[in-house]
């Protein structure tokens, strides 16, 4: 158990809400927006681990938490990127050099003001020790050159050369506070109070790990606009429907054939979510060099039935996906691509051009757990009609992407958002092999038009040539086959808008409870 001290400025707000909320769930201790008193929203809990960015999980709710406590100089809304911690910004040399204004009145939990020399320290810390999820220019002294406070509220970047995607990956990088951090030198251990002070809008208060609880309290003197929430908490449920329904979380998500069960009642709204959460299928063409035929993967395209797997496994609450891999809801999504309907007769004459017809080929598929078994059983029956036999073999998440970090499977299902990324995210998948974490790199994948065009997205700062170039991935992409996206999932959040209504979707996610956006008033 995590327990941090709340600050005695912030004492008179937990005295009100442990006298207003004590322990119970009635409708009467909850404040809702137009109710007086503390607002107290709870959320489905789960482990994702100690929320500094050092010990989180890699996944999206792992970042979430941190999100909270941690600001960023760059955020995002449902748009684009807007200013945060750099509130203004000027471009110099062509794009190599940028002065950032930051905001002058932010401060730490603790009280100790936020200057530029806390950004200057992040960035050479980050170098010294990669966080979760490291960004890769930031780790590179051959591309960052130099990060200098010009003064006590600007910060200049000089950069070798130009990065199209810099604003995406400044909204990755949390801003640590250099009279704390400069004393840790094992920051995946570091775990105590000091390690979750931030300057964002909430204070962690309560960790437990092996029940999965978060508890975070509003920061008061937070620089940016006001909390909408008093209390955060993430408490674990075994059933979300009957737990939303009982008001012990406030928002849900919820699956297609129960939504009638809040469609009529007013003190509920209805989100569909944009699909940016997606499953697919991975080869790993290292391990099995059979795999390196594309007539082979083509194959499976084509055996695979996309459609019945939305409907069979998401209950229509998705979308088949593109062999072009971007989402269909993508800003830059190709829609003239080959579609890979299910053609069975298709498949076995590509089996028969590759010479692998009355091969026994026999590969083993790793899945996750629940659905993915589900999907993967399905993949199972599509692909022995085609005489290709799959054994399926499940397994925990976390275990599931340990195994994909080390490149010990032959095919494996994964599910995962952040498709709507920019698409430069295309050259994380298919260039380079294999990259050593569970989301990157394709094991002994190349094709020399995608290392070719990845490139040039990494370069070019033109959004009409990007998109160009992006089209044209696409493109090449859906011919090779070097993974199967099977469908981007849709679904529907419900949530309590007597309790609080200010959730939304950031431009790129399609996970509310992940925007800090959510949480303070706009």
């Amino acid at each position: 158990m995590f327990i941090r001290r709340a600050e005695l400025l912030f004492l008179a707000v937990l005295i009100l809400i442990f006298t207003a909320v004590g322990c119970g769930t009635d409708k009467e201790e909850q404040a809702g927006p137009e109710q007086a008193g503390p607002v107290v929203l709870r959320l489905e809990g789960g482990d994702w681990g100690f929320p500094q960015p050092y010990t989180r999980y890699s996944r999206g709710p792992g970042n979430a938490k941190v999100n909270y406590i941690f600001d960023k100089l760059i955020e995002k809304d449902e748009n684009g990127f807007i200013p945060w911690l750099a509130q203004d910004w000027e471009i110099l040399d062509g794009g190599k050099k940028y002065v950032f204004q930051l905001v002058e009145n932010a401060q730490w939990h603790d009280g100790e003001p936020f200057t530029a020399e806390d950004v200057v320290f992040t960035f050479e810390y980050i170098k010294k020790y990669p966080p979760v999820d490291a960004v890769d220019i930031f780790m590179d002294d051959s591309f960052l050159l130099e990060v200098k406070a010009l003064s006590d509220y600007q910060v200049e970047f000089t950069f070798a050369g130009v990065d199209p995607n810099l604003f995406e990956n400044l909204s990755s990088v949390y801003i640590l506070p250099e009279h704390i951090w400069s004393k840790v030198d094992k920051p995946d251990e570091f775990i105590s109070e000091e390690a979750v002070i931030g300057t964002g809008p909430f204070m962690l208060t309560d960790y437990n790990k092996e029940h999965g609880t978060y508890r975070y309290e509003a920061f008061r003197d937070f620089w940016g606009p006001e909390p909408a929430v008093d209390v955060l908490e993430f408490v674990p449920v075994s059933d979300p429907v009957l737990a939303l329904e009982k008001g012990d979380i406030h928002c849900a998500g919820i699956p297609v054939d129960v939504l009638s069960r809040f469609e009529n009642d007013p003190k509920y709204t209805i989100v569909q979510r944009p699909g940016f959460w997606g499953y697919r299928l991975r080869f790993n063409m290292e391990k099995l060099p059979v795999f390196k035929i594309k007539e082979l993967r083509q194959a499976f395209a084509y055996a695979i039935d996309r459609q019945d797997l939305v409907e069979k496994t998401a209950r229509g609450a998705a979308v088949a996906g593109s062999l072009g891999v971007l989402p269909p809801d993508h800003r830059w999504f190709n829609p003239d691509l080959p579609k890979y309907e299910q053609d069975l007769e298709k498949a076995k004459a590509l089996l028969k051009q590759a010479g692998l017809e009355g091969e026994k080929l026999r590969f083993e598929l790793l899945v996750g757990e629940d659905t993915e078994v589900r999907i993967g059983e399905l993949i199972r029956e599509y692909l022995s009609d085609i005489g290709i036999e799959i054994q399926v073999v499940s397994t925990d998440m976390k275990s599931r992407d340990s195994r994909i970090a080390e490149g010990n499977y032959q095919l494996v299902l994964v599910g995962h958002g952040g498709w709507a990324r920019d698409p430069s995210y295309l050259g994380e998948r298919f260039t380079g092999g294999d990259r050593g974490d569970w989301s990157s790199g394709t094991p002994g994948y190349y094709n020399a038009r995608v290392e070719e065009l990845a490139k040039q997205l990494k370069t070019e700062i033109d959004e009409e040539v990007r998109k160009e170039i992006t089209m044209e991935l696409q493109q090449v992409l859906a011919e090779d086959v070097p993974e199967i996206c099977l469908y981007l999932t849709t679904g529907h959040d419900v949530y309590r808008n007597d309790i609080h209504d200010g959730w939304r979707h950031v431009f790129d996610h399609h996970m509310m409870e992940h925007n800090i956006l959510s949480f303070v008033k706009r």
